[in-house]
């Protein structure tokens, strides 16, 4: 793709920059946003502020036979044919808990280590920089970018950095670690933006993160979650983990092209413009890896690298595949989560010590145990600040769920959102917004999906609307806010990247960088279900796009 004339140098995208670079530092914001919770949990709880969980019932009317002379419970259709639904308490109601009670400090000073190490993407982080460092380290990262830039075009880095993160969600979080640096070095070594290839991939990562060409361990874990919510209307009902398949094939491709598009034509360019200490095209040198090739001794020692990895990878499957393997199964009974995707983290980390130790040996870096240890030393550096941050956003998420603000601002959003009286699509898209805002708040895809599918799973089927596209709506929505929230954990991993080639980079450049990218996901992805639901597709593996109560049925 190429890119249209710039033709003014004005950009509102300056302002973003401008104005998110005066944000605190992440680890700092986070300390803001629990000192926010503290005081936000005493002022709710001081007011009573409490929601009433509901779900979702047909509005029923009294009808007599007239030849019976009997009456019988029918529900109200409105004219549109679809059933009107009303709101019900569910439980107890739910009220805001204070922070600033005696038993609230003495939770806040009880649990506060426990709140550092349960930070989700912590272990992510630790566990994987030690397998990618000591690759990167012993120089096998660098042996691959050179062989890659000898395979690829440089035109088509863009579209497979693009691919490439959405497609690491197969790995859970790593891909957030593993391939910002990766596409740093790659641009670099054309002599293009680093912040570029950081953005590229950066997009897809976040943005692209519930897409996938294959099924991954988001998609059980959320159709476990969405048939909870679906049972609340039919008992029994089963959700397909497959159940979005079809339609995350195609949002892959259709992202790609997108990240693509908005890379050359709105990202590139208003970087093209800067100097190369801040974010601007590298400049070339001879230690570029366009201009090198593998010496004899690195192609020998590839070599063997991808033979080991080969072995590992082989490994991998046959103690998937075999019963009885380590493996192989359900992590659990009634789990819907293979145990391969539940171990994806500590296998990603023996994908990459492995090779990087077979090449490490072949060219000379490593030669005894102590080398491992110290290439693995020093790869941990990069980790601490990923490791302050997890401990005030430790902090602040734990706070968040102890006041319960969480739950009261998704029933209250959600209520006034199920109360509106939109028609089921306009509905599906107020619906994705919602989502988006609750995302800037709370990252975690399944934390959300806990609060919400209970409520909007049930609405939608009394609409006519089945659960699987409800599921496909909020996995749109979840997705494409990742990127410009500043509350993400891996935004420290992006900003540690992008200083190491532009030191002026702050949360603004960052926010400012993905802001295209998330209009256009954000726009296209909702157009893109629409459509896809007026052409009457299905979404996936047992995915329909109609509900039919069961007395409607066959």
């Amino acid at each position: 793709m190429t890119s249209p004339p710039v033709r003014s140098r004005f950009n509102p995208l300056d302002v973003i920059e401008w104005a998110g670079n005066k944000l605190p530092d992440p680890a700092m914001l986070f300390v803001w946003c629990a000192a926010a919770i503290i005081g936000l949990s005493a002022i709710g709880a001081s007011l009573g502020w409490q929601v009433q969980p509901v779900r979702p019932e047909a509005v029923m009317r009294q009808v007599t036979d007239p030849a019976t002379g009997e009456t019988r419970p029918e529900p109200v259709i409105d004219a549109n044919g679809r059933k009107q639904v009303r709101l019900v308490g569910a439980g107890e109601p739910i009220h805001a808990r204070s922070l600033l009670t005696s038993d609230g400090i003495f939770w806040m000073l009880k649990t506060m280590v426990r709140n550092f190490l349960d930070f989700p993407p912590l272990g992510v982080v630790v566990v994987t920089m030690l397998g990618v460092g000591l690759a990167e380290r012993a120089g096998l990262i660098g042996a691959l970018l050179k062989a890659v830039t000898l395979i690829v075009p440089p035109r088509l880095f863009t579209p497979m950095l693009v691919l490439l993160g959405i497609q690491s969600s197969m790995a859970a979080d790593s891909g957030f670690v593993v391939l910002p640096p990766i596409a740093a070095l790659l641009f670099k070594s054309v002599g293009r933006s680093p912040l570029v290839g950081v953005a590229a991939v950066f997009c897809g990562c976040g943005a692209g993160f519930s897409a996938n060409l294959l099924i991954t361990s988001l998609d059980p874990l959320l159709a476990g979650l969405t048939q909870t919510g679906a049972r609340v209307i039919e008992p029994g009902y089963e959700v397909n983990a497959a159940c979005n398949w079809w339609f995350l094939i195609a949002s892959t491709f259709m992202l790609t092209i997108v990240g693509w598009a908005v890379t050359d034509w709105f990202v590139e360019p208003r970087l093209s413009r800067r100097s190369p200490e801040d974010g601007g095209p590298a400049i070339g040198s001879p230690a570029d890896l366009r201009v090198e090739r593998l010496s004899q001794g690195e192609a020998r020692a590839l070599r063997r690298a991808v033979i080991v990895l080969g072995v590992c990878l082989t490994g991998v499957l046959a103690l998937t595949l075999i019963p009885g393997s380590p493996l192989h199964g359900d992590a659990m009974p009634e789990s819907r989560s293979a145990r391969w995707i539940v171990a994806i983290v500590p296998i990603i980390f023996g994908l990459f010590v492995f090779p990087g130790i077979a090449y490490g040996v072949s060219i000379g870096e490593i030669r005894r145990g102590r080398d491992i240890a110290r290439l693995m030393s020093d790869s941990l550096a990069a980790t601490a600040p990923v490791i302050v941050l997890a401990f005030f956003a430790g902090q602040f998420i734990a706070y968040f769920r102890y006041s319960q603000l969480d739950q009261l601002l998704a029933y209250s959003l959600g209520t006034a959102l199920a109360e509106s009286g939109l028609s089921p699509m306009l509905l599906l898209v107020a619906f994705i917004g919602l989502v988006m805002m609750l995302d800037i708040l709370v990252a975690s895809a399944s934390a959300k999906w806990t609060l919400l599918a209970p409520v909007f799973v049930p609405i939608f089927m009394l609409l006519q609307v089945s659960p699987e596209l409800t599921q496909a709506a909020y996995r749109v929505a979840d997705s494409c806010t990742n990127i410009v929230t500043p509350l993400n954990a891996y935004l420290v991993i992006i900003l540690a990247v992008c200083q190491k080639y532009a030191p002026r980079t702050g949360t603004g450049t960052i926010m400012s960088m993905m802001t295209p990218y998330w209009a256009a996901f954000a726009v296209i992805w909702t157009l893109f279900l629409l459509v896809w639901v007026a052409l009457g597709l299905d979404l996936g593996i047992g995915g329909g796009l109609d509900y039919a109560a069961p007395a409607a049925k066959g």
